[in-house]
């Protein structure tokens, strides 16, 4: 099944139970992925891919709007940006620890032969694209400069 059809899925389920975070949350990704099918050079049907990088899209703004909020005192705003990142993290596949990221870093190093501080775009690319969803950019980047150095 699709991202876009288990959006519908859980957008109806959301009406029924009158769950208004879930929904708020599920519509803007509703959204996302209509406005990403009207780009212009898009095909007709978004790839897994590109749904996977909407919902992570998503997800990272909440979580930095959810940081702010906190930073800055405001958990009455925060609360609900919270709330529907959990609802959008259900989509993710599961997060990798920060132990199986940087396995999956040295296997790329070696692989291509990274040498230095010069190759990081090379083996973020490559670490980025294998996982996809399952790893934030930070901890990717951290993880290349600490076994590239």
């Amino acid at each position: 099944m699709s991202l876009q059809k288990q959006i519908m899925d859980k957008m109806k389920e959301a009406m029924k139970a009158k769950d208004t975070v879930a929904l708020q949350a599920l519509r803007a990704v509703k959204s996302a992925f209509l406005l990403a099918k009207t780009e212009t050079g898009v095909q007709e049907e978004l790839s897994e891919e590109q749904e996977m990088k909407i919902i992570q899209k998503q997800v990272k703004q909440r979580r930095d709007s959810a940081t702010i909020f906190i930073e800055q005192n405001r958990q009455d705003l925060a609360d609900p940006e919270l709330a529907e990142l959990k609802v959008l993290e259900q989509f993710l596949p599961e997060p990798l620890t920060e132990e199986e990221i940087e396995r999956v870093v040295i296997s790329t190093i070696d692989h291509i032969g990274a040498s230095g501080m010069k190759d990081m775009g090379k083996v973020m690319g490559i670490v980025s694209k294998e996982l996809a969803g399952q790893a934030d950019g930070k901890t990717i980047s951290a993880l290349v400069k600490k076994n590239l150095m």
